[in-house]
């Protein structure tokens, strides 16, 4: 999402770094690129203004300017300002609530507000709660369907009264909720394309009988300043605790979420990043920023990576490196372990020094090749996948052709892989934790998965992970 803006500033930051000493007029010329980079971003002007003024009072301050590392000094102030923006406010749900715990989704039509109830109901389960949604979107055709479809993929319990009166089936899913024992009722509301006092008047009486304890407005990050205007007024007559934003996995310019908290006034709990039940994460300042500045996000990586691999499955991959007995079959499923992470070029924005992959276009791994990787290896006998040696050249013929790739395909397969299974035994043998060794393990997957024909230089940019 933040892609044109993070390259942008990237390249500020670099005119800079080869300055012995900055001077007022290096400041101004990077400061009006940022500017401009912030503008094209769909940021409120207002915002733009008030951001650029800050950092223009702190980069003019001459220890700035006569410090032996003026480029990381003036890094160091946008960053603390982009913090800034965002607030100091952690994402998530309110400290304090009832139980149970009522969650208003509010927000125009086509925002998004259905699947993130969905969202919202898995990373509750996540959290050890139960959590009871219920819909009463009455006049959307099939939003009823919908939600109860995206409960069952989810696993979430959906209430589903006869009744079709959009109050009555709040009130019913609280009652539902304290008798059943359920911690969390999540209340998907209705929308319109626009917002009109009948929308309003429904919302207020559903806040009323059920009394949540949190008014999440869900905005497509998509719609821009357009979202933000909608929250504010939301915010006005309604009231919100917070802001969830989605689709931020979609080439949208990033202006709504650098302009929310500081034009609407409240605070980004929750952001989506894909059309999976798991796509919803906690809203950390300090994480997007460092996405943003190209200074990756390891904290995030980590906690996709604990939840695609499991305790048990890290464990006895430690105990197969500590053996030597890494096999295709081992590193089948970690590919389908990065997949089951996001998209790839999410996961290795999240890594220090990859998230800007520009000089990595015509060569860095996409999810087509690890589809490629998986099938040849699929394409294997059980014997041929536990030991690769035996794969000969009427095999590798027969594997290409079961596969649809090509026996140049194979062998390089072959190769890389039993390149990797030696640099894996020499860290299994090299110590550390269980986990934070199967972290090294899909990185070293993807890194398979480069381009044909790519040589990787030692030391380079597709080294392992380095988790401690």
């Amino acid at each position: 999402m933040f892609d044109s803006l993070s390259t942008r500033v990237q390249d500020v930051f670099k005119s800079l770094r080869g300055e012995v000493r900055l001077t007022p007029a290096q400041v101004e010329a990077a400061l009006r690129e940022i500017r401009l980079a912030l503008l094209e971003a769909d940021v409120n002007f207002q915002v733009v203004k008030a951001f650029i003024d800050r950092v223009r009072d702190r980069a003019m301050d001459q220890a700035v300017l006569r410090s032996l590392t003026p480029g990381q000094q003036v890094a160091r102030i946008v960053r603390d300002e982009l913090l800034a923006l965002f607030g100091n406010a952690e994402g998530g749900l309110t400290t304090h609530a009832p139980t149970p715990r009522v969650v208003l989704l509010l927000g125009l039509q086509g925002s998004g507000k259905t699947t993130t109830a969905a969202k919202l109901g898995r990373w509750l389960a996540r959290q050890q709660r139960h959590p009871l949604m219920v819909s009463t979107d009455v006049r959307r055709p099939a939003a009823l369907e919908q939600l109860s479809v995206l409960g069952q993929k989810a696993d979430i319990h959906v209430f589903e009264p006869a009744s079709m009166d959009p109050v009555g089936r709040a009130g019913g899913a609280l009652v539902e909720a304290r008798s059943k024992g359920f911690d969390t009722v999540i209340v998907d509301t209705a929308g319109r394309l626009h917002i009109d006092d009948e929308l309003m008047d429904e919302l207020q009486a559903i806040k009323e009988a059920v009394q949540p304890s949190d008014l999440l407005y869900v905005a497509d990050a998509m719609t821009g300043q357009d979202a933000i205007k909608s929250a504010g007024e939301f915010n006005r007559r309604i009231g919100i605790t917070g802001v969830v934003l989605t689709k931020l996995d979609g080439d949208a310019r990033g202006g709504a979420a650098l302009s929310v908290v500081s034009v609407v006034g409240v605070p980004i709990a929750f952001v989506g990043s894909g059309e999976r039940t798991e796509d919803l994460e906690l809203f950390h300042p300090d994480r997007i920023v460092s996405r943003m500045l190209g200074m990756g996000d390891v904290l995030s990586l980590i906690e996709k990576a604990e939840q695609a691999i499991g305790r048990d499955d890290a464990e006895q991959l430690e105990a197969k490196l500590r053996k030597n007995e890494f096999t295709l079959e081992d590193f089948r499923n970690q590919l389908r372990t990065i997949r089951r992470m996001g998209p790839l070029e999410s996961v290795l924005g999240m890594i220090p020094g990859l998230a800007n992959l520009k000089q990595l276009a015509e060569n860095k791994p996409d999810e087509a090749q690890m589809a490629r990787l998986e099938a040849i290896i699929c394409s294997m006998t059980p014997a041929e996948r536990r030991d690769q040696g035996i794969v000969n050249g009427s095999r590798r013929r027969r594997i290409a052709a079961g596969s649809g790739t090509s026996v140049e395909e194979v062998n390089r397969l072959l190769k890389q892989f039993t390149e990797m299974r030696r640099v894996l035994q020499m860290i299994g043998q090299g110590g550390g934790t269980g986990l934070g060794r199967s972290m090294r393990l899909p990185k070293a997957a993807a890194r398979a998965a480069a381009a044909p024909g790519r040589k990787r230089k030692k030391g380079g940019p597709w080294g392992l992970i380095k988790t401690r």
